[in-house]
């Protein structure tokens, strides 16, 4: 079959700055990351070196500010970052994104000491972030978590476990939501905590069917000690800081989500072009050019709606509903395109020696992460019809 090489997508970009970054980041993508990814997902290999050369680059802090070490970018340009290094292999574009939510309570929390200490190692300095907020017990219900930090003296004291942590085990730095008060979302507070605290610890990384090069993990958190100067906004304060965290992460998986759905129809189209069956390519049938067409619309409506919900967060205006909306359509369409493109493959579709499977075990995990699809689900509907049980 001849080989057909995928067009870039046709984007719009506010500025020449904008385009330029989108140039590095596919050169990048093309260079270091794609022609590794299948091999190196398969050994489950986290790819460490290419967040260094992200960072060496610049692209570690795209949407915060330069004044310590950010891009300064609109997120209408970052969520399109994230969205060419997903399509070239998620673990690296979620990684990036759950390294920016990482980052978030400091940059919008944090004190300007804080800020000035922190920020310029964590967005352009090589190190790699991790985001603490669920647990076993409490994943959905993250208002319920366990994980307590007890004041002693000029420190806090955390004893706990977080579970389904992305870069768990072998990120430089914690963002930690931790009970220091009463039951329920008024008891919790931020914290930054260093990977090599004593007391720390990842377990061994989850075994998953997808997305096997970017280890989740249990954290271990055994009376880890943090000076108080590492507490981020006010005591109670960290479940508000989480929620708004998340409705920003919420648009990153939902980039991460268009970038595999758009890498999935691109080896369907390639694929169709170049077999064929009955005399002719199989991409001539008319029932096949309308799964094509149907993958292709449902891409392009996801990710304007991303870009509809980046574009408010960047004027200022409430953004959440769009951020769940973004999230939920973005990843049932990554699911429904990359089980599509497995079934244009056919037979060739359900083996490893085509990315298409490996597409669709990677699609499942975005409905999950950040907030089920249900819980946007139910999201959405307090936006439109209040909070349950008035």
């Amino acid at each position: 079959m001849p080989d057909r090489a995928p067009q870039p997508v046709d984007r719009q970009l506010p500025t020449d700055e904008a385009r330029d970054l989108i140039s590095l980041v596919r050169d990048i993508a093309q260079r270091e990351i794609a022609p590794k990814a299948a091999e190196e997902e398969d050994a489950g290999r986290f790819p460490r070196e290419v967040f260094s050369l992200l960072s060496e680059a610049g692209l570690l802090g795209l949407p915060y500010d330069a004044e310590y070490g950010g891009g300064d970018q609109p997120y209408e340009v970052y969520l399109q970052v994230l969205e060419e290094l997903a399509m070239a292999r998620l673990t690296v574009g979620l990684g990036v994104s759950v390294h920016t939510l990482s980052c978030y309570a400091l940059a919008a929390y944090g004190t300007k000491e804080q800020q000035v200490e922190h920020l310029p190692a964590m967005l352009g300095g090589g190190l790699l972030g991790a985001y603490c907020l669920s647990e076993p017990s409490s994943g959905s219900d993250a208002a319920s978590l366990r994980t307590k930090a007890v004041r002693d003296g000029d420190r806090w004291v955390i004893t706990g476990t977080k579970a389904w942590i992305t870069h768990g085990g072998i990120a430089d730095f914690y963002t930690v939501m931790a009970r220091t008060g009463e039951e329920g979302p008024r008891g919790i507070t931020a914290f930054l905590v260093p990977g090599d605290a004593e007391g720390l610890s990842g377990a061994a990384p989850e075994k998953k069917m997808g997305m096997k090069g970017s280890p989740t993990a249990q954290v271990h958190f055994d009376g880890v000690r943090v000076p108080d100067e590492r507490r981020i906004g006010e005591e109670g304060q960290g479940f508000a800081i989480a929620l708004s965290a998340l409705d920003s992460g919420r648009l990153g998986i939902a980039a991460c989500a268009i970038g595999v759905a758009q890498a999935a129809l691109d080896e369907a189209v390639a694929y169709a072009s170049g077999r064929r069956q009955f005399g002719r390519p199989i991409s001539d049938f008319q029932g096949l050019r309308f799964m094509l067409a149907d993958m292709a619309t449902q891409i392009e409506a996801g990710r304007a709606l991303y870009l509809t919900a980046a574009r408010l967060r960047d004027a200022g205006r409430p953004f959440a509903k769009q951020a769940a909306m973004a999230k939920l359509h973005c990843t049932d369409t990554a699911m429904r395109v990359t089980t599509d493109a497995v079934q244009i493959l056919g037979g060739y579709g359900y083996t490893a020696d085509f990315p298409a499977e490996r597409y669709m075990r990677e699609a499942k995990v975005l409905q999950i992460v950040e907030g089920t699809n249900q819980i946007q689900r139910m999201v959405i509907a307090r936006h439109l019809a209040g909070p349950e049980g008035r």
